[in-house]
């Protein structure tokens, strides 16, 4: 197994790491919307929120020569149900073309009080 760590996306804020390569796929930890240059929350809305956290996984997946085309499956956390129309708007501009195995729940709290997390499966067999 490889640890993944970039300076492109926000360091980890607990004990776990980015990503983690066993085999051939890249395991993405859940990543909210935190600016990986200033640590802070970006966003006050679902959509922004949505961006800078499949961002974070973009740049996770791209330090290891993959692509948004490579994820396989998320699995997306709402603060609230109703968010998750906008959430899908913005999750649909990054996977238009190919779309991986999906859940999504509402859950009670997420870290920082942020409004999604996002993980991701990335194969990285070519």
């Amino acid at each position: 197994m490889k640890v993944v760590n970039t300076e492109k996306a926000p360091k980890a804020i607990g004990p776990y790491v980015q990503g983690v390569i066993a085999n051939d796929l890249l395991f993405v930890s859940g990543q909210i919307p935190l600016d990986p240059i200033t640590m802070q929350k970006v966003g006050d809305g679902i959509k922004d929120q949505t961006r800078r956290s499949l961002e974070n996984i973009k740049a996770i997946a791209e330090n290891v020569g993959a692509t948004m085309k490579d994820v396989i499956r998320c699995g997306v956390f709402l603060k609230s149900m109703d968010d998750f129309a906008a959430m899908n708007e913005i999750y649909g501009e990054y996977f238009n073309e190919w779309k991986p195995a999906r859940s999504a729940v509402e859950v009670a709290r997420l870290p920082k009080d942020v409004l999604v997390e996002i993980e991701a499966i990335i194969n990285l067999k070519k």
